[in-house]
C-alpha cells in the first residue's frame, strides 16, 4: 500500500489567506483542490510538498456567471458540475464533452476545472511507484538526470494529458491568476510551456482562480478523445475544434487544438489559417486535417504506438470538422471513442469495441 507522506494542511476561507500562505511557504507549498491528481502523485513521491493549502472553502472559486457577453467559471467547480450545467452546452459543447469524458463519475465529482487545467504532465517512466523509478535511476522530471523518452534531450518530454485545456483553448478562454503581490489575466494557451518539467507559466505563489470565455454567439465546438478504454483512461490523443461560420457557410474564424502529443496543448495555427474563408466541405476538411497532422509529433511515452497515434490525428480532425459542418458522426463516435453522448442529461454510454489499434482509420468508419 502506498501512503501519503507527512504534510501540514491549511483550509483558509479567503483568497488573500491562501496567497499569504503560498507567499510565506514558497516552494514547500502546493494548493489542493479535488486532489485526484496531486494525492496519487504524492503517494508515488512524484510531488512532495510539505504544506497543502485547500481551495475548497473559498465560495468565489465555485461560482458560475453566465451572461450575453460570455461566462466565468470558478476554478474549483467540479467537472461533474460543468458537465451537468445545461448553459454550458451549445456553442461550448467542447467543454462539457471534455469534462464528461474525464475518468469516472466518482472522480468527476471530486476533480476540479482548475486542477484539470494544471494537471501534471505524465509519462510511462514517471507515473510508476517510487521503487520502480528508483530501479531505472529515476528520470529527468523527478530525482534523475536523463529523459528516458529522449535520452539526448535536455528537457523533459512528459506529455500534457489535460482534457479541459484543449477544449477551452479552442473556445478562446482566458484565465485569472492571483498572488500575494498582484493578479494577472492571460490566454489559456499561454499558461503552458513546451517542457514536461516546467509545464506551466503559472508561478508557484499564484492561484488560478477562474476561467473566462467571451461570447460564443455564432460558434460551434466539439471535443474528440482517444484512449484505450471508453472511460477512466487519460487521453493519448485529443482534438478540440471550434468554428464560426457566416450564413453562406464560409468559415469566419476557427481554432483547432491537439492535445496529448506534446508537453503542452498544440494550437494548429496553419490548419486553421487555411480553413478560414473556405466552406466546410470534404476537400477543405481533408487539407485542414493534413496540415494538423504535420504538427502532431507524439513520442513513445504513453499508451499505443506513437506512429499510430500521429496517424489518428488526421482522422480525429476530420471527424471533428465533419461534426461541426452538420454531418452525422455518431458511427465514428461509437467506433473511435466508444461513446454516445446524451446532451439532454449530460450523460454518455460506454461502448465495447476491439482494441483500437486493430481498426483501420484510413477512411471513415
Amino acid at each position: 500500500m502506498m501512503r501519503l507522506p507527512l504534510f501540514q494542511f491549511h483550509a483558509p476561507r479567503t483568497l488573500s489567506e491562501i496567497a499569504q500562505i503560498l507567499n510565506d511557504e514558497g516552494e514547500n507549498a502546493m494548493v489542493l483542490a479535488g486532489g485526484t491528481d496531486l494525492l496519487p502523485n504524492m503517494k508515488r513521491r512524484q510531488q512532495t510538498p510539505r504544506t497543502l493549502v485547500s481551495l475548497r472553502n473559498v465560495p468565489k472559486m465555485r461560482q458560475i456567471q453566465i451572461s450575453d457577453s460570455g461566462f466565468r467559471l470558478g476554478a474549483c467547480l467540479t467537472l461533474a458540475e460543468i458537465a451537468q450545467n445545461p448553459s454550458l452546452r451549445g456553442a461550448s459543447s467542447a467543454l462539457w464533452q471534455a469534462a464528461l469524458q474525464v475518468a469516472t463519475p466518482l472522480i468527476r465529482n471530486m476533480a476540479t476545472l482548475g486542477g484539470n487545467l494544471c494537471l501534471d504532465t505524465r509519462c510511462n517512466y514517471l507515473n510508476q511507484s517510487y521503487e520502480w523509478r528508483k530501479a531505472i535511476d529515476f528520470c529527468l522530471k523527478k530525482d534523475g538526470t536523463r529523459c528516458w523518452v529522449a535520452p539526448n534531450s535536455k528537457k523533459c518530454m512528459a506529455v500534457s494529458s489535460t482534457d479541459a485545456a484543449p477544449a477551452l483553448i479552442a473556445l478562446g478562454a482566458r484565465v485569472r491568476l492571483v498572488s500575494h503581490a498582484a493578479e494577472r489575466e492571460l490566454l489559456l494557451a499561454d499558461l503552458y510551456n513546451d517542457n514536461g518539467l516546467h509545464y506551466l507559466t503559472r508561478r508557484r505563489d499564484e492561484i488560478l482562480t477562474e476561467v473566462l470565455v467571451d461570447s460564443l454567439v455564432g460558434w460551434k465546438s466539439t471535443y474528440w478523445k482517444l484512449r484505450r478504454r471508453g472511460s477512466f483512461d487519460f487521453p493519448v490523443l485529443s482534438v478540440a475544434a471550434a468554428v464560426s461560420t457566416a450564413l453562406n457557410g464560409i468559415v469566419v474564424d476557427a481554432r483547432i487544438v491537439i492535445g496529448s502529443v506534446s508537453s503542452r496543448p498544440l494550437v494548429a495555427a496553419d490548419a486553421t489559417n487555411f480553413l478560414i474563408g473556405k466552406p466546410l466541405n470534404h476537400d477543405v476538411i481533408d487539407e485542414t486535417a493534413a496540415r494538423a497532422f504535420r504538427l502532431a509529433k507524439p513520442l513513445d511515452n504513453t499508451d499505443f504506438e506513437m506512429s499510430w497515434r500521429k496517424k489518428v490525428t488526421t482522422e480525429l480532425v476530420k471527424y471533428a470538422l465533419w461534426e461541426l459542418s452538420g454531418e452525422d458522426v455518431s458511427a465514428q463516435r461509437k467506433s473511435v471513442t466508444r461513446q454516445e453522448f446524451y446532451p439532454a442529461d449530460a450523460t454518455m454510454r460506454i461502448l465495447n469495441n476491439p482494441d483500437l489499434e486493430n481498426q483501420n482509420l484510413d477512411s471513415p468508419i
